[in-house]
């Protein structure tokens, strides 16, 4: 009998090698190659398809497009209408959404709150819990939804043996795995966890729920740079990847969708932690708003998460630094951002920050990927620059929006009306945007004048 050989697994795309390297000869991901131990007798190499003889299989008639009958199926309504919107309207029978964050961030919250409403509707559900005991849970569902969240069936199960025979024998119309990580599949010698455990876990999931239609919630880990843990096959396997965003400090919550095939990709729900649990925040503009400051360095900035308009406060401060070089430090912005805005600001306005160091905030823990918020960024370190408040009519925030361009041009973004129609709700006037003003210098004039409105040029940074 062979002895057992190790093969190199990569944790990012799930690509095998016979000897490790630094770098996946697939993706290019480095420091992704992990050593597992493959069972003896364990056929490999190309030629492992080619020589078995495979019983011939019979042809099938393609079929148009036109003549393909489309049946629309009853989505099971979680009861959370933020999560709802996300998912395109709620649950589809027969679908896996993996469900990633942090840890800490609220992932086994939201899950034991959309179970305990589906209970309550009569539904039929299941938790399957690889990471906690069953009193752990009951602590958790008594705290957050009392009695309807205490109806909920729930096994404590690491063996996927012993999960997809409760799954065939219970048959409940949705289900909870959290997480997808910890379970193990007694078949495979890697410990769980690992490229291969998670494949073929998410795998077998998928077939019984496929086979008995039933909506799985699957809840993963994410890495240090926060994107979801294991190989990329995962997201491509499940029909709904939504990722569960916001810092642990801080109360909100955002929850976005990745991918999903039964829905769109533009919608964003808001949620706020408390003791109780998440509660949908149906207004989070108003929060923001009434908390912003007036002081120099902020400005409110018109974002859109999905397709909803979000108005959050963007902070900044500038102080001289004895570091070189000096530091940048964002939070909730892309860094990279921030460093293109300060070059802008001091070629084409004349803010030459090389000597001090910058930090940049957006408040609330929401965080902003779009390059609507680079005029935010900008005019908000020009007004801790020149402490110089930034304030609209009446002593209101000043809010704007608008993309920079290398060349110090204001490049114009989606949705400009409905971020115009969400500032101006709240009084907000006037926005600072693309439409009004073309260069970077421009929008500096008008927000850094003492009287707002002067056209006249921003003074040279000492």
């Amino acid at each position: 009998m062979p002895r057992p050989a190790s093969v190199f697994a990569c944790s990012a795309c799930g690509h095998e090698s016979a000897r490790w390297a630094g770098r996946c000869p697939a993706c290019g991901e480095w420091n992704t190659l992990v050593e597992h131990v493959r069972p003896a007798g364990r056929p490999d190499g190309p030629a492992r398809g080619r020589a078995a003889a495979r019983p011939r299989a019979a042809a099938v008639t393609p079929v148009a497009l036109a003549d393909v009958e489309a049946v629309e199926h009853a989505r099971l309504s979680t009861g959370i209408g933020e999560l709802d919107a996300v998912l395109g309207g709620g649950l589809v029978p027969g679908s896996l959404v993996l469900l990633g964050g942090a840890p800490g961030i609220g992932k086994s919250t939201l899950t034991t709150m959309a179970l305990a409403n589906l209970c309550a509707a009569g539904r039929r559900t299941l938790y399957v819990s690889a990471e906690e005991s069953a009193a752990q849970i009951r602590l958790r569902a008594q705290r957050l939804a009392g009695g309807d969240a205490l109806a909920v069936p729930v096994i404590a199960e690491t063996d996927l043996d012993t999960v997809l025979a409760t799954l065939e024998q219970e048959r409940p119309e949705v289900c909870v795995v959290d997480s997808v990580q910890t379970l193990h599949c007694a078949q495979l010698s890697s410990a769980a966890g690992s490229v291969a455990q998670v494949r073929e876990v998410a795998a077998e999931i998928m077939h019984v729920a496929k086979r008995w239609r039933m909506a799985v919630l699957l809840v993963g880990h994410v890495t240090k740079e926060g994107a979801l843990a294991g190989p990329r096959v995962l997201e491509h396997l499940v029909d709904c990847v939504l990722q569960f965003e916001g810092e642990r400090e801080r109360t909100y919550r955002t929850v976005r969708a990745v991918k999903n095939r039964f829905g769109s990709t533009n919608q964003a729900g808001v949620f706020e932690m408390r003791d109780d649990g998440l509660v949908e925040v149906l207004d989070a503009s108003a929060r923001f708003v009434a908390e912003a400051t007036r002081s120099p360095g902020s400005v409110v900035l018109c974002a859109m998460e999905g397709s909803r308009p979000l108005l959050v406060e963007v902070q900044a401060l500038v102080s001289s630094s004895e570091l070189v070089p000096p530091r940048r430090v964002v939070s909730g912005l892309d860094r990279n951002r921030l460093a293109l805005v300060l070059a802008v600001l001091g070629r084409h306005a004349g803010i030459g920050l090389g000597a001090a160091d910058v930090f940049v905030n957006v408040v609330g823990g929401v965080r902003v990927d779009e390059p609507g918020a680079d005029l935010a960024v900008a005019l908000a370190v020009a007004s801790a620059g020149r402490r110089t408040a930034l304030t609209g009519d009446g002593g209101r925030p000043l809010a704007c929006f608008g993309e920079l361009g290398l060349t110090g041009e204001l490049r114009t973004v989606a949705h400009a009306d409905r971020r115009l129609a969400e500032a101006r709700r709240f009084g907000l006037d006037p926005v600072i945007a693309p439409e009004s003003h073309r260069t970077l210098r421009a929008a500096l004039a008008e927000s850094l004048s003492p009287r707002g409105g002067s056209r006249a040029e921003p003074a040279q940074a000492a």
